[in-house]
């Protein structure tokens, strides 16, 4: 995605971002009227927001209570070399893993932060022991158990 060859975005264009990312799943009829455009028009402004990197997908968000994935972990992890092989090493190996929800490389007292979600603390124990520790060049890690989501998957504020 090159900023430099997005096109601006208006005040129209802003609207359409703002109501698909509270409501996904609009039509395109529902979108254009209250974005008071054209449905041709909202459609050609849609597809170029995706076309541009604006919009990254639209899906469904899944109560992981219902699923029973109730339990919601903040994983530190500390490498033990800072090299980009073994970041790249450590980044693969967690792309692989269906139970890590986001992971970001973070400057501070680790070098990634996981958010993973589990059935509960025996599932993620069991996660720990035999995926977790034995990831490319870990070191160590430091386990934060969520006891309440307070804010969860925001909106941007744009």
């Amino acid at each position: 995605m090159k900023d430099s060859s997005m096109s601006p975005l208006d005040r129209t264009d802003i609207r359409i971002l703002r109501l698909l990312q509270a409501e996904g799943r609009l039509s395109n009829a529902e979108l254009a009227e209250r974005v008071n455009v054209s449905a041709a028009t909202c459609h050609r402004r849609t597809q170029r927001l995706f076309d541009e990197g604006y919009i990254s997908g639209i899906r469904a968000e899944i109560s992981p209570a219902r699923i029973g994935l109730g339990a919601l972990v903040m994983v530190g992890v500390v490498l033990d070399r800072s090299t980009p092989d073994s970041f790249a090493a450590f980044e693969g190996a967690v792309m692989e893993m269906k139970e890590v929800l986001d992971c970001n490389l973070v400057a501070g007292d680790f070098d990634y932060l996981l958010k993973i979600r589990v059935r509960d603390m025996a599932d993620f124990n069991k996660l720990h022991g035999q995926k977790l520790i034995a990831l490319p060049g870990v070191r160590q890690t430091r386990t934060f158990f969520v006891m309440k989501e307070v804010k969860e998957n925001a909106r941007l504020p744009f």
